[in-house]
């Protein structure tokens, strides 16, 4: 008798273990992980080369891992900040995965590192269905984007603990419906926490530490609706080759060492779009 083999649940099934062994051994290091999802061009990198700043003015410890398809652009910006910064970069394809991040984690990761923050390659699609082993996933959408995007990827928007809006100095210029946006964003993950953010004018940068070390300290983060049974998506995002699983990225830290390696808070007070959007 014939049985038919769905591949990419196979693929994202072993991808869950290696999260979960991957979860474990952050934990009993006292690391916790910060998964960071968004479109090409929503100012992620700006917005965290904020925050690792900020972070070190205060003493914490961080360090910073960069996925990308090409160029060690966003590692060579974040490691102006001081912190511990490596680059990833996945020859086209559009994900990290938990045992790809595991392997250049491994030897590289700061014994006294507190918390991890990954940039995740640029787009709101493949990465969505990856589990990266996170404490906080945290999903970022510009001002300039449109108010529609969590409708459009739900989801992304939907396995959220947290969702940052960025760029709000633009927002009078590209018309921004914020209100719409809440909606869209309550449709499809009620209860999760919306900040308003502008690495430009510095609204709301701290908000994301704050968040990710009071779920180190032992907050519980917004736990999403999909998160009991995330959809596999079939959203489609532009200019992203899909990848298979199985290919393997290259690590490259930002003093450009080119060696192959294999291989959810408490609020504090900063500005939200909507206190449980």
């Amino acid at each position: 008798m014939c049985r038919t083999v769905d591949l990419r649940q196979a693929v994202l099934a072993r991808n869950d273990d290696s999260a979960r062994a991957l979860r474990t051994a952050l934990a009993a290091r006292g690391t916790a992980s910060v998964n960071l999802l968004s479109s090409p061009g929503s100012g992620k990198t700006a917005l965290l080369e904020a925050e690792l700043g900020l972070a070190r003015r205060r003493g914490v410890a961080v360090a910073a891992l960069t996925a990308d398809l090409a160029t060690e652009n966003d590692a060579r910006r974040l490691a102006r900040s001081g912190a511990p910064v490596k680059q990833v970069l996945t020859d086209g394809l559009c994900h990290l995965e938990a045992r790809m991040l595991a392997g250049h984690l491994d030897g590289w990761l700061p014994p006294e590192c507190r918390l991890l923050f990954v940039e995740n390659v640029g787009n709101l699609v493949c990465p969505a269905s990856y589990d990266l082993g996170e404490t906080l996933r945290v999903v970022l959408a510009s001002v300039t984007e449109g108010e529609d995007k969590p409708l459009k990827y739900p989801t992304a928007f939907g396995l959220a603990n947290l969702v940052l809006v960025t760029k709000t100095d633009l927002a009078a210029a590209a018309e921004f419906d914020e209100p719409a946006f809440l909606a869209n964003v309550r449709r499809v993950n009620p209860g999760v926490e919306v900040l308003k953010t502008s690495a430009r004018t510095g609204e709301g940068v701290g908000a994301l530490l704050d968040r990710a070390l009071a779920v180190l300290d032992g907050a519980q983060p917004h736990r999403p609706v999909m998160a009991a049974a995330p959809p596999h998506s079939h959203e489609h995002d532009d200019g992203h080759e899909h990848g298979d699983g199985h290919t393997q990225g290259h690590g490259h830290d930002h003093t450009h060492d080119h060696a192959h390696r294999p291989e959810h808070g408490h609020h504090h007070g900063h500005s939200a779009v909507g206190e449980n959007a």
